[in-house]
């Protein structure tokens, strides 16, 4: 019986002697002792779901601030339009540095560049299980080694083949390879190949030498070569043609390119010879009056989003679910459980409501020093207002206002957003609101850490709760875990005191039985 014990006492198995359920009994102890660590654990996860929520807030602040840095560009402001009366001649789209009025485009001709295709059908390069002929083999060449030079406007290069094992997409893949400004092609179905510059314009060029078996080309370039281009093989150049246009009274402006950018206009050339077309550039104020809206929207939802934060119920009966507890709920009943478990965390918020509040300032505060045209000094004064204090800042947009505000004075709408200054009471709206935003995801940061953070140790205030918490709830673990292995050791104890006793009263029991039967 003492050798039993003793090696089933090492695997916690108890009442072998006495009869106890020694593990339930120890597992009702330590349920008691477990009870710091559980609320340990659950203060941890509050402090983790916390951080989690700061965090959720800083991504939308930052998400925001590039729409606020988009209105604090004077370009947000300056968008033009452009109508072309011949949209078939040439097309145009306005720059923010376009100067409104009316010109007068004509263009003499379009930028081309060189394309070169087979004259006539060759001969087909497959053979009837599918496979690809050789060079030898598709075109019957007498020769076993194919040579030529190539120029293009990025370089020069001389390409030689092994006739009967290159066949002709070995060709296309070499010229392309080589970047010479020049592409190749072969089309299958048609049996033809073709030669086309990369680029348009007089610097697009294509140039053949060295073609001694007249590959690609011929003295004549009349196309009676290999593969029955009108190439001439002896150097001379192929080349494009620039675009040739007048701007106004800015005559024989050239082009290498169909598009061009000229006075903050960019024009797109479609026909030449003479066409003729008359580009009018004016204000944009629909666009400007979208990103004015579209500013006002994410606002909108980046306030909603922390006062939903801020006057969230707080359920103080939902602690977080211990691991015993969470065992004993469906999958939906945990769920239901943490959502109001999470929810209220940051209710009332100090840090959130100084965002809030400095946010709300901003956008109703008088902007100083700005004169001239309308006066435009509030956002209220171009029709952006909040309605009932319930709605904690919302911004609302009278669309007839503000399309008005834009039309009798753009400027003074981009000045009241824009103005820049050293001191920040006399920043224009959106330069104030960046500052603002700035201020608040340092704090945020601060409080909480970053998501996006690539340093692996989080120096944030709740990160340094969390680090500290860690250090306890690992003590504690190891304090409960001795004191598990106490209560083992003295239930094992107690078996072995009672495996004693009952091995002397059977010895007493047996001389008292021999004696009687003496």
């Amino acid at each position: 019986m003492t050798s039993i014990l003793s090696a089933t006492s090492s695997l916690r198995i108890g009442g072998l002697a006495s009869g106890i359920d020694t593990d339930s009994i120890i597992k009702e102890l330590m349920k008691a002792q477990r009870i710091p660590l559980d609320r340990l654990n659950q203060d941890k996860q509050i402090l983790q779901w916390q951080q989690e929520d700061y965090r959720a807030i800083y991504d939308s602040l930052r998400a925001f601030r590039d729409k606020v840095f988009n209105m604090k560009l004077q370009a947000t402001y300056m968008a033009k339009t452009a109508t072309s009366s011949n949209e078939a001649a040439v097309s145009a789209t306005a720059g923010s540095s376009a100067v409104p009025g009316m010109y007068t485009v004509t263009v003499t001709q379009l930028a081309q560049g060189v394309s070169k295709g087979s004259q006539d059908t060759l001969p087909d390069e497959a053979n009837a299980d599918g496979s690809t002929m050789s060079l030898k083999q598709q075109f019957g060449l007498g020769y076993d080694t194919l040579a030529f030079t190539l120029e293009g406007a990025n370089g020069i290069k001389k390409f030689s083949f092994d006739t009967n094992t290159a066949n002709i997409y070995t060709v296309v893949s070499e010229i392309n390879a080589a970047n010479l400004g020049i592409t190749a092609s072969y089309d299958a179905t048609l049996n033809r190949f073709f030669l086309t510059t990369t680029s348009t314009g007089a610097a697009a060029k294509i140039i053949v030498t060295n073609d001694s078996n007249n590959f690609l080309s011929n003295n004549a370039g009349d196309g009676n070569n290999t593969l029955k281009l009108l190439l001439k093989g002896d150097g001379t150049a192929y080349t494009g043609q620039d675009a040739v246009f007048n701007f106004g009274d800015a005559t024989g402006l050239k082009s290498a390119t169909n598009t061009v950018t000229i006075n903050g206009i960019t024009l797109t050339l479609k026909q030449g010879g003479g066409a003729s077309t008359t580009i009018t550039v004016s204000n944009d104020t629909d666009a400007v009056f979208n990103a004015i809206k579209d500013f006002v929207d994410a606002y909108n939802e980046i306030i909603d989003k922390i006062n939903g934060k801020l006057t969230e119920p707080r359920y103080r009966d939902y602690l977080p679910l211990t691991d015993e507890q969470r065992e004993q709920l469906s999958d939906e009943q945990e769920k239901q459980w943490e959502e109001k478990a999470r929810s209220g965390l940051l209710r009332g918020d100090s840090l959130l409501e100084s965002v809030v509040s400095r946010m709300r300032a901003t956008m109703s505060a008088v902007v100083p020093g700005l004169t001239g045209g309308q006066g435009y000094k509030t956002l209220a004064q171009i029709g952006i207002t909040t309605l009932s204090y319930e709605e904690r800042g919302k911004l609302y947009i009278d669309e007839a206002k503000l399309k008005d505000a834009l039309q009798k004075d753009p400027d003074g709408v981009m000045n009241l957003f824009t103005k820049s200054a050293e001191n920040y009471a006399e920043k224009g709206i959106a330069m104030r609101l960046y500052d603002d935003i700035n201020s608040a995801m340092a704090l945020i940061s601060a409080r909480a850490g970053t998501s996006s953070s690539y340093s692996t140790a989080d120096n944030s205030a709740i990160g340094r709760q969390i680090a500290a918490m860690n250090e306890r709830i690992s003590t504690l673990e190891e304090r409960l875990q001795q004191m598990e292995d106490r209560y083992w050791r003295q239930f094992t104890a107690m078996e072995q005191a009672i495996q004693q006793m009952n091995a002397q009263s059977a010895w007493l029991a047996q001389q008292l039985g021999m004696g009687q039967a003496r």
